[in-house]
């Protein structure tokens, strides 16, 4: 105990955020009084560090090594600077941040500690959305760029991702390069923070790079074929993030009617007063926009998650309110638009999807003549496909014009469904009826999952291995033709934990451990000749697969 009393002092005395050294303070003369939730507290934060992988940090705001401090944020600062320097890379960064609590004294440190790197350093002008950060590493050419943002965590966590200029394009950091920057962090861990020289002479944006990136993103879909009085009634949720400032310019660039919004989480607060948990898939956090949606009679509700990369889509039910729609559909609706698009230019291409995301993708690029590739999961293998014309994920994030942002854009994605409302609405349709024309051209799919979570990770591990041991031969009444274990190596991906099963009739089903949470998460897909059919199918393989990773 003494050793990691010690251990803890130290940290505390690096540590220049009053609050965090206070909590550490705390911890460390109860767990010297004796007091044992205090020391298994100390344990547990210093019982190593926060891994920077590829998607870079993320955990909760706290003391210590295994939470997000300034301290963290430092190291990271510094390390990456470290490792822009010693391979040779431009060093120039661009910093971005959104609303969430510390974001901006995260961004700040970093561009301190990186101009005292002697790194050229532009820090954006305010909370913004992550796409825009995104789109500033390759408008400003420069070496890397770093968003703080915890994306839709829940509110007491912020993170830290890294993108990458040069041949990377923008795109978020890949293996090996995350275990190099890892490694160069653990470098500058191994002493004391005080000693970074700092500098405050970094440059901040102007409002002309934000305006740059609203004109690249308006002209990414055609003028409306409606005037803005006679446009589908939408209504637009920011989830207490940073979307709507930036939302707001660009359907107004583009010549989108205004949306209502919700005045509850249209401005920033990192506090999230209203949503538990700030993601659009997890039950009740769109009801406030629901609610609204039903009272102004929207055709549309649209949300952003907090740094606004994702968005969700809800519609009207036919009973008085609405449904949200699955991230798959969403996918397939303007991965359809966007291939029937670039079948009419001629200009050819290939259309992108995790390997958890629906394979109806793969046949609306077959019916357009394009090419289809699967990804592992994370949007930083979508982004990187050779001449990607449009990539998306089921868990909400959509990749609608590679030229503008190399990486899910929750604003252009918002804007090319406004464009696809539009376009329907002109022709007397709406947004239902497009889904409908979907199953009837490339068949009925339906999507599910099933998620186990566990509160020993040896568990995921156990699970796993009995179900390579033990492979099922039936599921939901089909036959498994096929097992894929992408742990043996599968060409085009690197070995990976996961297990794939294909049946009889087209059905799928994917399991993995979650990169993110303490779960297995089973993800089920199947095609058939009605929706209801194919829901049918969903639920039987559901009730299947379920024991099987309990």
């Amino acid at each position: 105990m003494e050793a990691l009393l010690t251990t803890a002092r130290s940290w505390s005395s690096q540590d220049p955020d009053d609050e965090t050294r206070a909590e550490l303070d705390t911890l460390v003369s109860s767990a010297a009084s004796g007091d044992a939730a205090a020391a298994d507290s100390l344990r547990e934060r210093f019982s190593g560090r926060l891994t920077f992988g590829t998607a870079g940090l993320r955990a909760e705001l706290g003391a210590g090594p295994q939470r997000m401090n300034r301290v963290v944020v430092t190291q990271a600062a510094a390390g990456l600077a470290r490792f822009l320097i010693d391979t040779g890379r431009d060093r120039s960064v661009v910093i971005g941040y959104d609303g969430r609590v510390n974001s901006d004294v995260f961004a700040r440190d970093s561009a301190e500690v990186m101009r005292g790197l002697g790194l050229e350093v532009t820090l954006l002008p305010s909370a913004l959305p992550t796409p825009v950060l995104a789109f500033a590493v390759r408008h400003l050419g420069v070496g890397a760029g770093v968003m703080v943002t915890a994306s839709h965590n829940p509110p007491r966590d912020n993170g830290y991702k890294v993108y990458l200029g040069g041949e990377d394009d923008g795109s978020q950091i890949v293996p090996p390069v995350d275990g190099e920057i890892a490694a160069a962090i653990d470098v500058v861990a191994a002493g004391d923070v005080r000693e970074l020289a700092r500098a405050t002479d970094y440059t901040v944006a102007g409002d002309a790079l934000v305006q740059a990136y609203v004109d690249a993103t308006a002209a990414t879909v055609p003028a409306p074929s409606l005037p803005v009085d006679a446009q589908p009634t939408v209504v637009y949720t920011a989830m207490h993030g940073v979307g709507w400032e930036t939302a707001r310019a660009v359907f107004a660039a583009a010549g989108f009617a205004e949306p209502a919004v919700v005045p509850e989480q249209i401005e920033p607060d990192g506090a999230f007063p209203t949503v538990s948990f700030p993601n659009p898939e997890e039950p009740g956090a769109m009801d406030l926009a629901i609610a609204r949606g039903v009272a102004v009679g929207a055709d549309l509700v649209i949300a952003n998650d907090p740094d606004a990369d994702r968005l969700a889509l809800a519609i009207p039910d036919g009973s008085g309110s609405f449904r949200r729609l699955s991230g798959n559909e969403v996918g397939w609706l303007l991965g359809w638009r966007a291939a029937a698009r670039a079948e009419e230019a001629g200009t050819g291409g290939t259309l992108a999807a995790s390997i958890v995301s629906s394979p109806a993708l793969a046949r609306v690029a077959e019916h357009h003549g394009l090419a289809y590739r699967d990804t592992l999961t994370g949007f930083k293998w979508v982004s990187r496909v050779p001449d990607l014309v449009f990539g998306y994920e089921e868990a909400l994030g959509y990749l609608v014009d590679p030229a503008v942002v190399r990486d899910k854009d929750g604003i252009s994605a918002a804007l090319a469904l406004l464009d696809l409302a539009v376009s329907l609405a002109a022709a007397g349709k709406t947004i239902a009826d497009e889904l409908d024309a979907f199953a009837v051209r490339f068949g009925a799919f339906a999507s599910g999952q099933v998620a186990t979570r566990v509160d020993d990770l040896s568990r995921i591990g156990e699970v796993m291995a009995a179900l390579r041991a033990a492979a099922p031969t039936t599921l939901g009444g089909r036959t498994v033709s096929q097992v894929t274990d992408y742990a043996d190596g599968v060409e085009g991906f690197p070995p990976s934990d996961i297990l794939r099963y294909d049946l009889d009739g087209g059905a799928r089903v994917i399991v993995r451990p979650s990169g993110t949470e303490p779960k297995v998460k089973v993800y089920i897909d199947t095609v058939a000749q009605s929706p209801a059919e194919a829901q049918a199918l969903v639920d039987a393989l559901a009730a299947d697969v379920r024991p099987l990773v309990s």
